[in-house]
């Protein structure tokens, strides 16, 4: 069970950490940066698209535009709640799935505290030895 929440914990980490650096991050990666559109980059070949598209200029409320805008400001305090109440969740249930941990199934119990006789054969002798089993020394 403890694997299965610590691959919960980890999971919702990534996906806090893809909300609050990772898209950022890659809407700069694509040249949508606080001083503007980079020149040559994909960000720019959108903006020119768009701008065909639309008769020369870039429509407001456009992919473009609001690329440009997280790119410029990053994300709004409502934008960085809403995709972290989405991706903190999606992101523990997946670690959860994904988690190695060993689950003991219900009503299983500790090998330590059975009482076990595997080692013995049906004579008392040690398993597969043939030889008889230990008896305690005699007290001095």
């Amino acid at each position: 069970m403890a694997g299965k929440l610590m691959g919960a914990a980890i999971g919702a980490a990534v996906g806090a950490g893809v909300v609050l650096v990772g898209v950022p991050a890659a809407v700069c990666a694509l040249g949508f940066t606080g001083t503007g559109i980079v020149a040559g980059s994909i960000a720019a070949k959108m903006m020119s698209a768009a701008a065909i598209a639309n008769g020369g200029g870039v429509a407001a409320g456009s992919t473009v535009a609001v690329l440009q805008s997280i790119g410029a400001a990053g994300l709004s305090l409502g934008t960085k709640i809403g995709l972290t109440s989405l991706l903190v969740p999606s992101g523990a249930a997946i670690g959860a799935k994904l988690s190695k941990g060993k689950e003991t199934p219900p009503g299983a119990e500790d090998k330590e505290s059975q009482n076990n006789d595997e080692d013995e054969d049906s004579d008392g002798s040690m398993a597969g030895t043939g030889k008889p089993p230990e008896t305690p020394a005699a007290p001095s």
